[in-house]
């Protein structure tokens, strides 16, 4: 006789009295954190429903850092399939709790009964009696100082038998009675669901202009005697902060400013043996000069490093420092912790490699023979930034340490350093670039650089505004240090035009590397990246002689750049993600989508700022399309028109549903219509 096999089986989780399923946003089914920042709009949705014909409501209640409950009356959707949402915005920093509570609603089911009943002369007196008492059970649960005169008049004129029945209906039914059960509802049979967790973040964390610089080319020189160059340092970098910040830019992003390794130094374009006075890759960190928590002795000091973020606060800009957990050779970790790295067969430390990529200066660290030392002294380098001012970290490849060591370090911080945001750079798959997120990253690298057709960015724009808004804010970048693709590389000022506006308009978040405005597009042969790259030599672009005046002027995107990031300033509708809205164009290279944010004015009135984009996705030629519009999308009924200006050109035209454009080389690639209704 076989033995009964024991079947383990999950918990239960039971059904309250009305059932509420399917809550979303929920982060890995509620384990992780949903993340917004302080006035960030996004939809609560639930399947509110109960047995038979009752009628049953929601409410969508937000619990803020103090306890308070913030309560968001939800609407039905679909009411075959049950979906209810609303839409919410937590209005203060910290660790939020949101959660759906399903209700009976005694008095709208007596209303829609007494709605079909009473005009049929069904069950007249009773349906009416049954209305005054429904009503007098609302009213008495009102929070006590609410005026409940509505309700009361209701009650009375239910009971008026010197009226019709239908005008004793209708004196029970009256808007400003519906309008105060819309503040105040009578419930019963309240069913909530589990209170899951909401980190709400400092706006920085979502929306933001960044510009990458070497600190070290900024106010280099190069003496064509001797053949020598004198690095840049912060005090030279600080004499450049003005023109980024007057581009408009928000973040001043540093790639590593430690001391670089002498071993296995590299040379231009990446070459294996450097000469005696090769700069070598900041990324290749450490040295006998110090390591992670020490400054190239070129640089200048600690004291030098805090006037320039001193003078990048002074602009209103924060400066982002580039964490890379990796070592030179002659690190000092590399002796004192030889544990942290990994041992090959030949009794030698495995150097970096992203196959056919080869670093030969590098040493990865590895976290797995000492995690407890490991962790303990990398929290302790961070702590070093933070003291100096650093509030932001863009850290290079992510996605080679454990996911749990980023999890821990970024709530360690986050303990007693809640304004420190994390960018992840890990253009890697999707999956991992997820667990990043999750784990604590409040923004990511994306694939926008090689997304360039509109159905690509069309279908990748939808995934970030929809499936992974609640925990993934991306950072869209055209190009960077790393990456040149081949459409930068061939086409031409339109398409340095176009992404940065792009990026600009589709994302909260962009960025763009020193040399973006002089359109830097010769790549080294074979690899898509600069030539000549800036990771392994010096480079001075010779900003002077962009200016007015100079012998380059007129021949820098900075102007157009300035104005990118003014729009993006003027308009709230460009600080958020989740109100991206697609539109249709006949053309399949043009690509239109909206933005629309409602915002309260200085004197108290709310308006709707919406910005319409069209742009040309091909750089090599002019198009001219239909565009259809969906006006729902953008607050006007389908037969509107609707001034439509464009913010670069200055142009308005009357627009409507179906509009015709013409965009490219012999015009402009791109349309940002401020629309006025």
């Amino acid at each position: 006789m076989t033995s009964p096999v024991s079947v383990p089986t999950a918990p239960v989780v039971k059904f309250g009295r009305i059932p509420v399923q399917s809550l979303a946003p929920l982060v890995d089914g509620g384990q992780r954190p949903a993340k917004a920042v302080v006035g960030e709009e996004f939809v609560v949705a639930a399947q509110v429903f109960r047995e038979g014909h009752s009628s049953v409501n929601a409410t969508a209640v937000l619990v803020d850092p103090q306890g308070r409950e913030h309560r968001f009356p939800m609407h039905r959707d679909n009411e075959g399939l049950s979906w209810w949402s609303a839409t919410v915005a937590p209005d203060s920093l910290g660790w939020w709790t949101y959660r759906v509570e399903g209700w009976s609603d005694p008095v709208a089911t007596w209303s829609h009964d007494a709605w079909i009943k009473v005009p049929v002369d069904a069950d007249t007196e009773l349906m009416l009696e049954e209305g005054a008492r429904v009503l007098e059970q609302a009213l008495a649960s009102l929070p006590a100082g609410v005026d409940g005169s509505p309700i009361a008049s209701g009650i009375a004129g239910l009971r008026n038998t010197s009226m019709s029945p239908m005008e004793r209906l209708r004196a029970g039914s009256t808007d400003e009675m519906w309008a105060l059960l819309g503040v105040h509802p009578y419930r019963e049979f309240v069913s909530p669901t589990t209170a899951y967790p909401l980190l709400v973040e400092r706006q920085r964390a979502l929306y933001g202009a960044w510009y990458e610089i070497f600190p070290r080319s900024e106010g280099c020189t190069f003496d064509a005697k001797t053949g020598r160059w004198t690095s840049g340092n912060f005090r030279t970098a600080a004499k450049r902060l003005p023109a980024i910040a007057d581009m408009g830019f928000d973040v001043v992003y540093l790639t590593p400013i430690h001391p670089i390794g002498e071993v296995n130094r590299k040379g231009p374009n990446n070459t294996l043996v450097a000469g005696p006075l090769d700069p070598g890759s900041p990324y290749a960190i450490g040295s006998a000069a110090g390591g992670h928590d020490a400054i190239h002795p070129d640089l200048g000091t600690f004291e030098d490093f805090d006037y320039f973020v001193a003078e990048a606060e002074r602009l209103g800009m924060e400066v982002a420092l580039d964490i890379a957990l990796q070592c030179a050779p002659d690190h000092p970790w590399v002796k004192e912790h030889p544990e942290w790295f990994t041992t090959r067969a030949d009794g030698t430390i495995a150097y970096a490699e992203n196959p056919p990529k080869k670093y030969q200066d590098i040493y990865p660290l590895n976290f797995d023979n000492d995690p407890a030392g490991a962790y303990a002294e990398m929290r302790r380098m961070i702590q070093v930034w933070i003291d100096h001012g650093v509030k932001i970290f863009r850290v290079d490849n992510p996605h080679t340490k454990p996911v749990e060591f980023w999890q821990w370090i970024i709530a360690d911080v986050a303990k007693d350093h809640p304004a420190v945001i994390w960018l992840s750079e890990a253009f890697t798959k999707p999956a991992m670039m997820r667990a990043l997120a999750t784990a604590g990253f409040q923004q990511s690298y994306t694939y926008y650089a090689w997304r360039n057709a509109r159905w690509e960015l069309e279908e990748y724009m939808t995934e970030l505004a929809t499936e992974t808004a609640a925990y993934m804010r991306p950072n869209f970048w055209p190009t960077t240090h790393d990456i040149l693709t081949p459409y930068m590389q061939y086409g031409g000022p339109v398409a340095w035009q176009l992404r940065a506006a792009l990026a600009a308009m589709l994302s909260p978040s962009y960025g763009i590397y020193a040399g973006y405005e002089l359109m830097e597009n010769v790549a080294r042969p074979g690899v898509e990246e600069q030539i000549d790259n800036e990771k392994y030599q010096y480079k001075d672009r010779k900003w002077e002689d962009y200016a007015p005046g100079g012998p380059k002027a007129g021949r820098s995107l900075a102007g157009y750049l300035k104005r990118i990031n003014e729009i993006r300033r003027q308009h709230p509708a460009l600080h958020w993600l989740r109100n991206f809205e697609l539109h249709r164009a006949d053309d399949p290279n043009v690509m239109v989508f909206s933005k629309s944010a409602w915002v309260t004015d200085a004197d108290g009135h709310r308006r709707r700022d919406t910005i319409l984009v069209a742009c040309n996705l091909d750089p090599h030629a002019t198009r001219e399309t239909t565009i259809h519009l969906n006006m729902a999308a953008l607050g006007l009924d389908p037969w509107s028109v609707f001034g439509a200006t464009d913010l670069l050109s200055g142009q308005t035209w009357q627009w409507g549903e179906h509009n015709f454009v013409r965009l490219g080389p012999g015009t402009q690639p791109i349309h940002i219509i401020e629309v006025s209704a």
